[in-house]
């Protein structure tokens, strides 16, 4: 009961109680994974806002881009002007390039497993705009032991490729109006990609959810777990003390009892 009292446990060691123990170690399997998917999905979060940030910047740039073309498009502007939004769109574009490259944690949320820091090589890289990832290598948070989320995003969806990139369709475009060549069919292509932005930012909010419900449930999950490993393992604090203190009565009971039977005399003591 000492012994008890003072880990605040009923099982101190296996044969206290070889069920508990079983259980015991069970249960603390149990909470020691769904920490591990707490964890997993804390990452996963941390993941995902990175690309939802990146998304929604990259949409905004977009829009701004198409605003820029119809402007580009109107046919009243003189070279000057033409110049003058060319190069509004060439910083459009180098900011979609600075969120197609957005990193969490040193890791490139665009570019899957790659480590080759950034998803997209810039417009002075042979080839140009091309994307560091390999197709299908994507990274994944396990949340439970039968499921898994992708925490990434396919920049090469997002973005496109090379010559097939948003950032070569800007190029484009700037291109064009410096010619003088009349931009506007250019906006059927601007609104695909803008499109193709737009659903992969409903599919990283689809993910964030299904990330963010993991872990209230894995939070949930530990809480009950440890509360199940208490009533295995922990001692109920009020009935142990009413045993110590019976067994202390007990015990001083018994002292007395043989300190009248067993008188000792003078001579005891001197033996």
């Amino acid at each position: 009961l000492q012994a008890r009292m003072s880990s605040g446990k009923l099982i101190t060691k296996p044969s206290d109680d070889p069920a508990g123990t079983a259980t015991a170690m069970s249960l603390r399997s149990q909470v020691r994974a769904a920490e591990q998917f707490s964890r997993n999905a804390d990452d996963g979060v941390g993941w995902l806002s990175t690309v939802d940030f990146a998304l929604n910047a990259s949409v905004t740039d977009l829009r701004k881009a198409r605003d820029l073309t119809v402007q580009g498009g109107n046919g009243s502007l003189n070279a000057a002007g033409r110049e003058a939004i060319a190069r509004q769109l060439e910083g459009v574009r180098d900011g979609l390039l600075a969120q197609a490259n957005a990193t969490y944690l040193g890791r490139s949320v665009f570019a899957g497993t790659s480590d080759a820091g950034v998803a997209f090589t810039d417009g002075a890289a042979v080839p140009p705009y091309a994307w560091t990832g390999t197709a299908g290598a994507t990274v994944d948070r396990r949340l439970a032991t039968d499921t898994t989320v992708r925490a990434d995003a396919d920049g090469a969806t997002v973005f496109g490729t090379g010559a097939g990139s948003v950032f070569a369709l800007i190029d484009s475009i700037a291109a064009d109006l410096r010619a003088g060549v009349n931009v506007g069919p250019r906006l059927t292509e601007i609104d695909t990609r803008m499109d193709t932005m737009l659903g992969e930012l409903s599919g990283a909010g689809t993910r964030y959810n299904q990330m963010t419900a993991a872990q209230d449930l894995t939070a949930k999950a530990v809480m009950d777990l440890t509360s199940q490993l208490g009533r295995v393992e922990d001692i109920d604090l009020a009935a142990t003390i009413l045993d110590l203190e019976s067994q202390e009565v007990a015990y001083k009971g018994a002292l007395g009892a043989a300190a009248r039977v067993l008188q000792p005399t003078l001579m005891d003591f001197l033996r």
